[in-house]
């Protein structure tokens, strides 16, 4: 056997690997218009090397495996994940591209939950498909560690709300009192600003779903649906455990293809968010920031009060976390304090709150300092 290889792949590997992808993700027709953006800015992205789609040339499944016979198991399962995402964008998924992403990740020895999703959402099982994402290992799961991280026990499921927790939303309410520049007072900001309603109160978004929060002030994401999207791509690929795949591929059956009508205890479809201008390539970046991150990040896991009373900056630089790309910024990625960042539904929100709670009302302001 030989040796395996484990260099970051050059510009013939990518041609290569992009042409696998657009293999396993085309319609009979060819690739749709939003694959033919997305797989070459996920390429770009994560590889630093241009694809031209126009200048490959096909490729079948077995001469796709042999040619990435040198790669290990964990390349494997990102390229097919890249299918996925690719093929997870389209609605209606045909069914013969369900059956091409099988027939290659079966060339490349590898299995991944979604490929089932992806084969029921060609079959019109979308019902079918929500109950797999339900069952989903990494997204239904309530071990120790997770209960742990969130600081509750008082969950039917992994999306579960908790809205009469006292000792849950002290916690809460404790970030307050952190100082600014804190990732702990940015997260109580971003509530309050937004009038999100902390865990263990009537209203609140579920735990599990609150972990994702402190990563949009981690990493310097807004709260629209687009950015919820970067948030998500972010997150998945931070961490090295594949199922997390399964993160991104439900936000886009939210976001992108309307395939879930909700999702995560809370979201609910609104379609068409990945084929707003410059999406795809900020939605790459997102990914290409979390895979250089420092180590392997379960931020849905991990314990966000931990880090709260520590400097933003401090976290960051511990993570390793990279700066977003100009083209990202430049199509539109802001962070939760630049313009842009929140919604017109958020700012009301914030200002009934403050009125229903008898407190003044302190304005969103943008400070994009604090991003």
């Amino acid at each position: 056997m030989e040796d395996v290889l484990l260099t970051p792949p050059d510009a013939a590997e990518v041609r290569l690997l992009a042409r696998g992808v657009a293999a396993a993700a085309r319609g009979e027709d060819g690739l749709t218009p939003l694959q033919e953006l997305l797989i070459p800015a996920l390429f770009l992205s994560m590889t630093g090397h241009p694809v031209e789609l126009a200048e490959l040339t096909p490729i079948s499944a077995a001469e796709f495996g042999t040619g990435l016979a040198r790669r290990n198991r964990i390349f494997r399962e990102r390229i097919v994940q890249t299918m996925l995402l690719s093929a997870l964008v389209v609605r209606p998924l045909p069914a013969a591209t369900a059956a091409r992403l099988r027939e290659f990740a079966d060339a490349l020895a590898v299995d991944d939950d979604m490929i089932a999703v992806a084969q029921k959402y060609a079959d019109g099982a979308v019902d079918l498909a929500a109950v797999d994402f339900s069952r989903n290992g990494y997204l239904g799961g309530l071990d120790a560690i997770r209960l742990s991280a969130l600081h509750t026990d008082d969950l039917d499921s992994s999306w579960s709300a908790v809205v009469d927790d006292p000792a849950l939303a002290a916690r809460w309410a404790e970030l307050r009192d952190l100082p600014v520049g804190t990732l702990g007072r940015g997260v109580a900001d971003f509530y309050r600003d937004r009038g999100f309603v902390s865990p263990g109160l009537p209203g609140s978004a579920p735990p599990l779903l609150a972990q994702h929060d402190w990563v949009h002030v981690l990493a310097g994401y807004g709260t629209t649906l687009e950015n919820e999207i970067e948030v998500f791509a972010f997150m998945a690929r931070a961490n090295d455990d594949p199922r997390a795949f399964s993160l991104l591929a439900m936000v886009i059956s939210l976001f992108e293809t309307g395939y879930l009508r909700s999702g995560a205890g809370l979201f609910e479809a609104n379609e068409g968010h990945l084929r707003t201008s410059g999406m795809a390539g900020r939605l790459g970046d997102a990914m290409r920031r979390g895979a250089l991150t420092r180590g392997s990040h379960d931020f849905l896991d991990l314990d966000w009060f931990t880090l709260a009373d520590r400097p933003i900056t401090l976290v960051r630089n511990e993570i390793g976390l990279v700066p977003k790309s100009g083209s990202a910024i430049t199509a539109g990625s802001v962070g939760p304090w630049q313009p842009g960042g929140i919604t017109p539904y958020q700012l009301n929100s914030a200002k009934t709150a403050a009125e229903t709670e008898g407190r003044p009302y302190s304005p969103w302001q943008p400070d994009p300092s604090r991003d």
